[in-house]
């Protein structure tokens, strides 16, 4: 008999998450125990890579339309990005319908909007059809513009929403004390607990006869027949078809490391002392823009405010914080910093998700990736288009979405720059590093890339002094991998593989860890 998992001690069962830093949705969560499960040479329909947002929307309507489906998630549900988001629900996007226009036409803007609705009315209708407690609210949502060159882009973002086919009006203010020239209200948006609703579609699946298996890290998979059969150390799964909901497709290079650009986005949770917290969904025009929203959570309203996004491996994280800090307390009266956490998002080159079958992998591999800042939305309507591939139903967005899609006019010089990034990174982080003399010289909870006695290392020393010395080559690619001082861990400037201080992968593209090095 093939044991795939076994139940983790209760002390292991708490809600987790890829970063140091404790986001507003983990305290009070209670994610549900991992169950014992075994096998004896089962075969799966469908094998899901990643516990997610993206992976649960898909497992429920696979599960309800009759297949047995598998998650394997190589951590815990929620660990990555849907535990770290900010939530929103909107029937917009950060990729304008103005933009979808410009490079793949008008209609496809309106297919686009579409698309985003069916998203927001699947997470309503999951919510109300399980009585998910998930904290869903409707709410209207704001955008504004402060200076003429803002108003201008305002401008675009409304019309087009309008040519789309969303709502979306004029109005004289926003509820932010902040002086606009020009604010635009999107009525029927949403707000929601992203750990609860996940949770509760891991509850849906799971009673509906699917199996979740945590802590189960695939390493690889490889085609035999009509069957796929994916690794994880002793445990294999076979699968007649595979998911990966994993954010960006793990494993070697694929075309799609080339077409996504990894970044984080910020966010700080405040209690304020006047205790005028927004009762909607509001953004401003400025770049990087911000974003806020208030939430409930044990009694307690929080403010939160995101922004200040960068790309992953480049910018100070600390220096985002601070700096979002300053800008919260310029505008609202702060009483407490109480969470600040970041997260991680890919900007696809051409403005939308891949979302179909993955290139250059055998038939019945398939994936979703580049949901820019909006993967709630884009990340729910992902699952539904792949368990109708899966399925082989129809679904109207499929093409829009398809990884394999060629459109020469949305490949903009941004993607250009990006890839240019990433060879610029892979040679200048090998040509300067600090030259240490002794690893007695690192500073407590601190890492760094170092140079001792002529060997490049990736050295952390631990709050008890304890040193862990690294490669510090990315297994995926073989960037070097920097510092993040604040969520306490290893990130790639390339494609976004992050790991632990002690170099356990975190978040893929990597499939490997950080190799050990032993320094004399």
């Amino acid at each position: 008999m093939n044991e795939l998992n076994t139940p983790k001690p209760l002390h292991e069962q708490v809600s987790s998450r890829d970063g140091a830093n404790v986001s507003i949705w983990q305290p009070g969560f209670q994610p549900a125990p991992s169950k014992e499960y075994s096998s004896q040479n089962e075969v799966f329909d469908v094998l899901i890579v990643g516990g997610g947002i993206t992976g649960l929307t898909a497992a429920v309507q696979l599960q309800e339309l009759g297949k047995a489906v598998v998650i394997a998630e190589s951590h815990t549900i929620g660990y990555g990005t849907t535990g770290g988001t900010s939530a929103h629900i909107n029937t917009f996007a950060d990729t304008t319908y103005a933009e979808v226009e410009q490079d793949f036409g008008k209609e496809s803007a309106q297919l686009f909007a579409k698309a985003i609705q069916e998203a927001v009315t699947t997470i309503k209708t999951n919510a109300a059809t399980y009585r998910m407690d998930c904290d869903l609210e409707s709410k209207d949502a704001y955008v504004y513009a402060e200076d003429e060159s803002q108003w201008k882009e305002l401008d675009s973002l409304y019309e087009s929403a309008l040519r789309a086919g969303v709502e979306a009006h004029t109005v004289s203010q926003s509820p932010l004390n902040i002086p606009a020239l020009k604010v635009i209200h999107f009525p029927h948006q949403a707000q929601f607990h992203p750990l609860k609703y996940i949770g509760g579609l891991r509850k849906v699946f799971e009673a509906l006869g699917g199996v979740v298996l945590e802590h189960t890290r695939i390493e690889e998979i490889k085609q035999e027949n009509d069957l796929h059969k994916a690794r994880s150390g002793d445990q294999v799964i076979q699968a007649k078809a595979v998911i990966y909901a994993t954010h960006i497709p793990p494993g070697g290079i694929n075309a799609l490391h080339f077409l996504n650009a990894p970044y984080r986005s910020y966010v700080l949770a405040v209690t304020l002392e006047d205790e005028k917290y927004p009762d909607a969904l509001i953004y401003d025009m400025q770049e990087p823009y911000h974003y806020f929203r208030s939430h409930v959570i044990e009694g307690q309203r929080y403010l939160l405010i995101g922004g200040n996004d960068h790309k992953t491996g480049h910018d100070d994280p600390q220096a985002a914080f601070e700096a979002l800090e300053h800008y919260t307390r310029q505008h609202f009266k702060v009483k407490e910093v109480a969470y600040q956490w970041s997260s991680q998002y890919f900007v696809p080159s051409d403005g939308l998700p891949y979302i179909g079958k993955m290139p250059g992998s055998p038939a019945g591999i398939y994936t979703a990736t580049g949901y820019n800042g909006n993967g709630m939305i884009l990340g729910t309507i992902a699952g539904k288009i792949l368990s109708d591939l899966i399925a082989g139903k129809d679904n109207a967005y499929a093409d829009l979405f398809d990884p394999r899609r060629v459109k020469p006019l949305a490949i903009t010089p941004e993607a250009v720059k990006e890839n240019v990034d990433v060879a610029y990174h892979f040679i200048a982080d090998r040509l300067s590093t600090e030259e240490l003399d002794s690893l007695k010289e690192v500073p407590f909870d601190t890492g760094m890339i170092a140079k001792i006695s002529g060997k490049k290392v990736a050295v952390y020393k631990s709050p008890t002094g304890e040193i862990h010395t690294l490669s510090p080559v990315c297994p995926h690619a073989h960037c070097f991998v920097n510092w993040n001082a604040s969520e306490k861990s290893w990130d790639c400037p390339c494609h976004g593989a992050r790991f632990s201080p002690q170099g356990e992968v975190l978040t893929g593209p990597a499939r490997k860890d950080l190799e050990k090095l032993n320094l004399p």
